[in-house]
């Protein structure tokens, strides 16, 4: 297909002009120059033709929203929405001169570096899914690097929304990092589908390709989403990519989505203890802890807030946030409700808002008067939960072709529990499963403890469990 040329840049106060930097299905790019603050930016104008009542109040709510997100450190900044004077919407952005689009098919990511970014974007689409809202369009190009080395996600949210409106050419340029329930149109998105997105470009930055993209082929959008349903993950076939990560991304790209992560944090989680297995720096998690959604209960009248009333532990599941509405449910494996037009979600939204608004009032008032009846039961409540936290025992430990395994039974974990495995070396890695590897290099005698967390807390750690690499046994 032809690629169009860019459109008119529009003429902006305060704004000049300097050159396009791209085109999509339904927006161009182009570079300006903001004149006070002097600085350049990046601004994202629609197209003419897909512009209608629809469109501009769902680009002002996308607008709204993705600017609230921009708060995140790996989230692009958004600066200004406004309308131009012949009536195109546009973003004002942060502008980052790079991306990792290019840069990934010359030269695969070093595994430090692949991690990293990984952790980071990740870390974004987890904050996203705890507001409600789910990216959609989750692949390399929409990663951006700042002028300091960050990575950072573009398009949150309005690419998607535009695109299942208009059914754009932008969509079908994501095949190869879409899922394949998404493909198959069983769905239009979900956390599930974004934990094999994020899998697939992670896979994409370490192998210099899309998962079931072939060498020496064409690779037509036909077979790309042939092999997306029905073919097994071919392997990275990089020798400094160690064999846990291939499992981390493989289960990450399974064809089933119950089968996957049960969450981004899940997989953050995962890639944070290889990681820790290979001696690097951890990269922390960046999640919303959501501080400014508590604050709002004191300041009922403020309406300017995209938000949810209730909290969400950072440590658990991300559940299903009351946010601003969106034609896409984050709920995994929720499908677009296609008899109503996003619009009129819109519209509904917000008397529903309104009215929740009164009756959260209502609630806190009433919870403040309970809780200063029953704090000293909450308290004790709190303190045996905190107190009932299962102790890892029985550890074994063997040598496996090279590899150091240690495993032990489910000491009655909950859902949202996690291991903490700690080694001897003083390194440590989070995880949900009941067995850890590490290379058998890495020393001649390698120990461990294995603790669960629970909400933040550590229980007590299990006994020390070593393993004599030389002569291959337990100790």
């Amino acid at each position: 297909m032809a690629r169009r040329l860019p459109s008119a840049p529009p003429n902006l106060p305060g704004f000049s002009y300097v050159r396009s930097l791209g085109s999509g299905g339904f927006a161009d790019v182009f570079l300006y120059e903001q004149n006070l603050p002097r600085r350049p930016v990046a601004v994202k104008v629609l197209l003419a033709e897909v512009v209608n009542d629809q469109v501009r109040q769902l680009f002002q709510a996308e607008a709204n929203l993705m600017a609230q997100l921009s708060s995140h450190p790996s989230i692009l900044t958004v600066f200004q929405a406004s309308v131009s004077s012949d009536g195109r919407p546009y973003l004002v952005m942060e502008y980052c001169s790079s991306t990792l689009s290019q840069r990934y098919r010359s030269e695969p990511l070093a595994v430090p570096d692949a991690l990293r970014i990984g952790i980071r974007i990740a870390s974004a689409v987890e904050t996203a899914h705890r507001a409600g809202v789910l990216h959609r369009d989750i692949k390399p190009a929409n990663i951006l690097i700042t002028a300091y080395g960050h990575p950072v996600l573009s398009d949150f949210g309005i690419a998607a929304t535009l695109g299942e409106a208009e059914k754009s050419d932008a969509i079908g340029m994501s095949i190869p990092w879409s899922a394949p329930e998404v493909l198959l149109d069983e769905v239009s998105g979900s956390i599930a589908s974004e934990v094999w997105s994020l899998g697939a470009t992670l896979y994409s930055l370490l192998a210099g390709r899309s998962p079931f993209e072939q060498l020496g082929t064409e690779n037509t959008s036909a077979e790309l989403m042939s092999r997306i349903s029905k073919a097994k993950v071919p392997a990275i076939g990089r020798a400094d990519v160690p064999p846990r990560l291939d499992i981390v991304l493989a289960r990450a790209l399974s064809k089933r989505p119950d089968a996957r992560q049960r969450s981004v944090l899940e997989l953050i989680r995962e890639l944070q203890s290889i990681e820790a297995e290979l001696g690097l720096a951890q990269t922390p998690l960046e999640v919303s802890m959501d501080d400014w959604a508590v604050a709002s209960l004191s300041d009922p009248d403020d309406k300017t807030r995209i938000s949810s009333l209730n909290t969400v532990d950072p440590h658990g599941p991300p559940r299903r946030r009351r946010a601003a509405p969106r034609p896409t449910s984050a709920r995994a494996g929720t499908p677009l409700q296609d008899g109503h037009s996003a619009l009129g979600r819109s519209v509904t939204g917000v008397l529903r808002r309104r009215r929740r608004t009164a009756m959260v009032a209502t609630s806190v008032a009433a919870s403040v008067l309970v809780a200063g009846l029953a704090g000293t039961a909450v308290t004790l409540l709190v303190r045996q939960a905190g107190s009932e936290i299962p102790t890892v025992s029985n550890v074994s430990g063997d040598v496996r072709s090279g590899t150091v395994v240690f495993s032990w039974p489910d000491p009655g974990v909950s859902s949202s529990d996690t291991y903490v495995v700690d080694l001897g070396t003083g390194e440590s890695s989070i995880q949900r499963g009941t067995q850890f590897s590490i290379d058998a290099a890495g020393g001649s005698r390698i120990c461990v403890t294995v603790a669960v967390n629970r909400e933040g807390k550590t229980g007590a750690p299990s006994g020390e469990k070593c393993v004599d690499v030389a002569n291959g046994g337990n100790q």
